[in-house]
C-alpha cells in the first residue's frame, strides 16, 4: 500500500497518461507516415512515391499554388489583423476584451458550418465562387489566429519603453517603428505560423468555396488516401511536414534575430 502511495505521489507518475497520449496520437501517426512514404506497394523500401511527385507536374503545381494561396492569405491577415490588434491594445481593457471575444466567438462554430455560411453569403450576394471566394473564406476563418497573438503581445508590452522613447524626443512614428513593432514581432511570427500552416493543408474550405474546381495540396492528399493510395498520400504528407518544419525553423531564427537586435 505504501509503495502504491509513493508511486502516485511522484510528479513523474502523472506524466504517464500524457506520454501515452503523445505516443499513440502523435509519434505513431508520424512513424506510420514515414513507413508508408518510403514503402512500395509490395512492401519493400522504395523512393518511387517521391519520384512520382517530382515526375507528375500536377501534384507539384498544386503544392506551389497552395503555398501561393497561403502566402496571400497570411499577408492579408497581417494587413488587417495588425491594425486591429494595435487598436485593441490601446483602448480600454474591458472594451478590448469584449471585442476580442467577438473575434474569437466564430471559432466556437465548426469550420464547415462557417464555410457553408460563407457559401450562402456569396450565393445571397450573387457573387461567383472561385479563387476570390477561397481567399475570402481563408481570411475569414484564420484572421482571429493572427489578431489574438499580436494583441496578446502588445497588451503585455512594457509601456515604460514607449515613455522612455517619447522622453528622448522620438516622434509617434519613430516610437512605433523602433519600439512597438519590433517588440510585437513574436506575436506576428506566432500569427504567421497559425495562419500559414493550416492554410496549406486545408481541403474542406477549398472544396466548398470553389465547388471543387480549385485543388489545394490538402485536397490532393485526401483524394489519394480516399482512393486507397496510402503510400503516395503518405509521401505527400511527409513533403508537407518537411516544408512546415523548415518554415518553423526560419520563423524561429528570425524571431531570435529580432530579439538580439533589440538587446
Amino acid at each position: 500500500m505504501n509503495s502504491l502511495v509513493k508511486f502516485f505521489s511522484r510528479r513523474r507518475t502523472w506524466t504517464i497518461p500524457y506520454a501515452i497520449f503523445l505516443v499513440l496520437f502523435v509519434v505513431m501517426p508520424l512513424v506510420l507516415i514515414m513507413v508508408y512514404a518510403f514503402q512500395a506497394k509490395d512492401g519493400g523500401f522504395s523512393l518511387e512515391n517521391f519520384q512520382k511527385f517530382i515526375n507528375q507536374p500536377e501534384a507539384a503545381n498544386t503544392f506551389i499554388y497552395s503555398i501561393g494561396i497561403a502566402l496571400i492569405t497570411t499577408i492579408i491577415c497581417i494587413i488587417l489583423g495588425y491594425p486591429a490588434a494595435y487598436i485593441l491594445s490601446r483602448i480600454n481593457s474591458s472594451t478590448a476584451r469584449v471585442v476580442v471575444m467577438l473575434f474569437i466567438l466564430p471559432m466556437w462554430i465548426n469550420v464547415l458550418v462557417r464555410t457553408l455560411a460563407t457559401v450562402a453569403l456569396f450565393d445571397f450576394l450573387r457573387l461567383p465562387l472561385g479563387e476570390g471566394a477561397l481567399i475570402f473564406g481563408m481570411v475569414y476563418n484564420f484572421i482571429p489566429f493572427m489578431i489574438y497573438p499580436i494583441y496578446n503581445v502588445l497588451q503585455k508590452m512594457d509601456h515604460s519603453l514607449i515613455e522612455a522613447a517619447e522622453d528622448l524626443g522620438a516622434t509617434p512614428r519613430q516610437v512605433f517603428t523602433r519600439v512597438v513593432f519590433p517588440l510585437s514581432m513574436p506575436g506576428v511570427v506566432s500569427g504567421i505560423m497559425m495562419v500559414f500552416m493550416p492554410t496549406i493543408s486545408t481541403f474542406a474550405i477549398a472544396e466548398l468555396l470553389t465547388m471543387n474546381n480549385i485543388k489545394l495540396f490538402g485536397t490532393t492528399i485526401q483524394e489519394n488516401i480516399n482512393n486507397g493510395m496510402w503510400h503516395y498520400g503518405a509521401a505527400l504528407s511527409l513533403i508537407m511536414l518537411i516544408i512546415i518544419g523548415i518554415t518553423s525553423l526560419f520563423t524561429d531564427s528570425s524571431e531570435d534575430g529580432t530579439n538580439e537586435g533589440l538587446l
